[in-house]
C-alpha cells in the first residue's frame, strides 16, 4: 500500500528550496527540452539534519526544484504542480555531487523531469525520474493593460 504525505508549503518556501544556492554550470536547451548541469554543493543548508552522518538531497527538493526550472526555463507559468506521475527514485544525490536535470514539456500541463549524473567510468546513472503535471493556467484579458495574462 502506498502511503500519501502531505508536505506543509510554508517548508517549500523556505531557503532550504531555493533554486538560488545551486550553481548551474551550464544550460543546453532543444526545442521543448532543457538540460541543467548543477552542482550539489558541500554547504547546502537543506543537508543540516538530512542526515547528519549521511547527508542526501531529499526527493521532495528535488521534485520543487524541477518544478521550479520547468517554470523558469519552459515558460510554465506560475502554475502549481497539482500531481506527481511515475515517480521513481533510484540513486541518492550527494552532497558535492554534479547531476544533469533534464526537463521536457510534453504538452501545457506535463513536464517529464530527470536527475542523472555520469560516474567516474563514464556510465550514466539515474537519481530520479518523473511526470510532473501543473494546473492550467487561464489565459485572462486585460483591457485597461491590453495584456493576456495567466490565473
Amino acid at each position: 500500500m502506498t502511503e500519501l504525505v502531505k508536505v506543509n508549503a510554508t517548508i517549500l518556501s523556505t531557503e532550504l528550496l531555493n533554486t538560488d544556492n545551486l550553481n548551474t554550470d551550464s544550460v543546453e536547451s532543444l526545442g521543448n527540452t532543457v538540460a541543467l548541469t548543477l552542482h550539489i554543493p558541500t554547504d547546502l543548508d537543506y543537508f543540516k539534519g538530512h542526515f547528519d552522518q549521511a547527508p542526501i538531497l531529499a526527493g521532495v527538493v528535488q521534485l520543487h526544484w524541477a518544478a521550479e526550472y520547468a517554470k523558469q526555463y519552459l515558460n510554465m507559468g506560475t502554475a502549481d504542480v497539482m500531481n506527481i506521475q511515475v515517480l521513481k527514485f533510484q540513486e541518492m544525490i550527494l552532497p558535492g555531487q554534479n547531476v544533469v536535470l533534464t526537463l521536457t514539456k510534453k504538452s501545457a500541463e506535463k513536464v517529464l523531469f530527470s536527475y542523472q549524473s555520469t560516474t567516474s567510468n563514464g556510465d550514466i546513472k539515474s537519481h530520479s525520474s518523473g511526470r510532473l503535471i501543473f494546473a492550467e493556467t487561464v489565459a485572462v484579458y486585460s483591457a485597461e493593460k491590453n495584456t493576456v495574462g495567466g490565473l
